[in-house]
């Protein structure tokens, strides 16, 4: 079993078991030791992983952290460990902090079995960085993710590979996070100044203030439209005018173009399901897969990578959609209904993103 595989093994048992691990010492036995054994530590060697080990600092004697990997000799990771959704912030990070600086380690990990929050010393040296530079979770992951958490592998574990992309990955999340937050929100008071002073001359009074917030975010909303709507504009013209018709979609492996008649309304659910994954990638790449069962949404033209199926007959209108290998269904009675499950089928494409 490989490596992807043997990560999705583990998510799936779980979250099927979640509900009984109700203390850290449960966590860590049923989640944190089978992940870091699936990163090709042996657990059961305590000169590699090491439990509750002790480093005086200061005045604090005879704290522990809950886990030290070593290599080559040397303390290389630390792990703080929390119950199932307990709070993963700085603030709850205090005994990684405290032991960061008087170990060897490099790395701190702050985890309550699901969420895995990396930390490294990349701006004071020795002194660990407030935000973590790298979060995986194993109930919500992506290929890229998957590529990140393999440089802390056992096999594929090199410090220098991970430092060289920690810095990009840190700050990239930290502007992810900014740029939603002024596009979803209200804009804040530095953005609106910022490009008010670019299109007004006057004084930065509240009353403009309030104007150009207004006014600012009305632009934002309009830009993100357009910009869909522009790379929508190929996908939603007559199947005609590029030179093709309805029964030009290709079928799934297996079913003759003959045996399979594409509706219109199967047509618009795939515009549709294009038009919400176009925040995340080209529509291009959301591809229509025709069958006699069922039509196939799927991932850069590829069965493996299922994003949704549309279940359209006569008497009901019904489609699924896929995150992991689970289809999730819904009844719907018109189209526009798919709009409301917007969130589960950017879920879905961000894992193949």
């Amino acid at each position: 079993m490989d490596f992807k595989d043997s990560l999705a093994e583990l998510s799936r048992r779980i979250s099927s078991t979640m509900e009984h691990a109700k203390t850290e010492e449960a966590v860590k036995t049923a989640f944190i030791l089978p992940f870091l054994s699936k990163l090709g530590y042996d657990v059961f060697n305590p000169t590699e992983v090491i439990p509750e080990l002790t480093a005086d600092h200061g005045v604090k004697k005879g704290e522990k952290v809950d886990y030290a990997i070593k290599l080559d000799g040397k303390i290389t990771i630390l792990i703080e460990c929390k119950q199932p959704g307990a709070p993963l912030e700085t603030k709850h990070a205090g005994q990684l902090f405290r032991y960061f600086a008087v170990t060897d380690a490099k790395f701190g990990v702050l985890t309550d079995g699901i969420r895995y929050l990396f930390f490294s010393d990349l701006e004071k040296t020795n002194k660990m960085d407030e935000r973590p530079f790298f979060e995986f979770n194993l109930a919500d992951y992506s290929d890229n993710d998957l590529e990140e958490l393999k440089k802390f592998t056992k096999p594929g574990f090199n410090f220098e590979t991970i430092l060289s992309t920690a810095s990009n990955l840190k700050y990239m999340k930290a502007l992810n996070l900014e740029v939603r937050k002024e596009f979803a929100g209200t804009p804040s008071e530095e953005i609106v100044k910022i490009f008010t002073s670019r299109v007004y001359d006057g004084r930065f009074t509240a009353q403009v203030k309030d104007q150009f917030t207004e006014l600012l975010k009305r632009s934002f909303d309009n830009f993100l439209k357009e910009s869909i709507n522009s790379k929508l504009k190929t996908a939603f013209e007559p199947e005609s005018a590029k030179g093709g018709s309805v029964s030009d979609i290709p079928s799934i492996d297996g079913d003759s173009d003959n045996d399979v008649d594409t509706t219109h309304e199967e047509v618009d659910a795939h515009r549709i399901i294009q038009a919400i994954a176009a925040e995340l990638v080209d529509v291009d790449r959301i591809v229509m897969r025709d069958a006699k069962s069922y039509c196939a949404i799927i991932f850069d033209d590829n069965n493996r990578k299922p994003i949704a199926r549309l279940h359209f007959n006569k008497k009901k209108l019904a489609f699924g959609v896929f995150v992991g290998k689970e289809e999730q269904k819904f009844d719907i009675e018109k189209l526009s209904e798919i709009y409301k499950h917007k969130t589960l089928i950017l879920q879905s494409v961000q894992q193949y993103v």
